[in-house]
């Protein structure tokens, strides 16, 4: 048995989110069990420096430098905390924060996560699995999306053409078909933060149960204006994020459109992009069943247009695979540090478009000598069992 602690903080850059599991292996056969879950918030104030670094706003390099040593030591604090909580952990594999992914066409030339890893090892002891997408891109991969290898694992098999859809700051699909291929379609939470921070509209930094969303109304000459963007023509395989997707993008569409919107209807109407766009690519890869996970699963107006332009596709959470819809990032960091661990690689062939699969990271040693498990020859089958206790 070895116990992964997976960590990320994702495109909606609130905070860390925290997954401890214990993987047993049986040859090819893998099971799981998730041992606790949390999530820390970002210190206001090292959010605040955070946003203020992303695009569209420059940086400096005095920036970066401060924010990977200061993201680095949230990390490590998360992970202490979390080790308190749920006990020793063999491995911590940490995802860190995306500040850039660099793309051109369709392209990904280079990605940057901060979060320095060796303040992580330092404070906890054991080798840290970090800066895990990077080798993705040198055989040709974009480096994103990397849910490819968990929803491939519990997916395949099932009947009809099924797919997983997460719903963070950038929405994302994977079909699990012959071959199974992963995307990013669009932004799905990214916009919506970005005006509730910008106009003031909740202090929680998102529009908490589409309360605002919720009271407008869908804007057809800005949707259309949004829609205009040629990265939605694009054919998979392909990736973006708040490069492109930020507030710049909005502005820009409402002076395209020459409208004036309310805030709810502005809000109403970039909901309403992400469920089209999020409807359009799963028509057009023919998906029968979607799995959803992500924060915009707790958006019920999202959800709700979702099943209604949707109507012959079963939309449910993951949840109902054992992986809650929550969690879902943290336990595929740890899957993938296990996966790395063990040499094996982290995405499957077409997931990202690489060329081939490879191994994902680099290892930081923790205090003592690096003892790497031995090595695993493939990896078949995925089984997650519920949460200790009913966690």
């Amino acid at each position: 048995m070895m116990r992964i602690l997976g960590m990320i903080s994702g495109t909606s850059h609130d905070g860390i989110d925290i997954a401890a599991v214990d993987f047993h292996h049986d040859g090819g056969d893998l099971t799981g069990q998730l041992v606790h879950a949390g999530s820390q918030p970002y210190d206001p104030d090292l959010r605040a420096a955070l946003i203020a670094m992303l695009p569209p706003a420059s940086t400096d390099l005095a920036a970066v430098c401060e924010l990977d040593t200061r993201i680095g030591q949230a990390f490590a604090a998360a992970a202490a905390g979390a080790i308190a909580a749920a006990g020793p952990v063999d491995a911590i594999c940490s995802h860190g924060q995306t500040v850039y992914h660099w793309v051109e066409g369709d392209r990904a030339l280079g990605t940057l996560q901060l979060g320095q890893p060796a303040w992580i090892a330092e404070r906890t002891g054991v080798p840290v699995v970090a800066d895990i997408r990077a080798r993705d891109l040198t055989v040709s991969g974009q480096g994103a999306p990397l849910a490819s290898l968990i929803d491939h694992l519990l997916l395949k098999g099932r009947p009809g053409r099924p797919g997983a859809l997460n719903l963070g700051g950038i929405s994302n699909l994977t079909v699990v078909a012959d071959r199974t291929s992963a995307w990013d379609i669009g932004p799905a939470n990214a916009l919506v933060d970005a005006v509730v921070v910008d106009r003031g509209l909740n202090p929680l930094g998102y529009d908490a149960d589409a309360a605002i969303a919720g009271g407008g109304r869908v804007d057809k000459a800005l949707l259309a204006a949004f829609l205009a963007e040629p990265y939605y023509r694009l054919e998979p395989p392909k990736s973006t994020g708040k490069e492109l997707f930020n507030l710049a993008y909005v502005e820009r569409a409402i002076a395209a459109s020459g409208r004036c919107p309310s805030d709810a209807d502005l809000l109403a109407t970039l909901v309403e992009l992400t469920a089209e766009t999020v409807a359009d690519a799963v028509r057009a890869a023919g998906v029968t069943s979607l799995a959803a996970s992500g924060g915009g699963c707790r958006n019920p107006l999202l959800m709700r247009r979702l099943r209604e332009l949707l109507p012959g596709v079963e939309v449910t959470l993951t949840d109902a695979l054992g992986l809650p819809a929550d969690t879902k990032e943290a336990v595929l960091m740890a899957l993938i540090g296990w996966c790395t661990l063990h040499g094996l690689p982290g995405v499957v062939p077409g997931g990202t478009g690489s060329t081939e699969p490879r191994i994902l990271g680099s290892i930081t040693p923790g205090r003592g000598p690096l003892a790497l498990p031995e090595p695993v020859a493939e990896l078949t089958s995925l089984r997650l069992l519920p949460a200790e206790g009913g966690r």
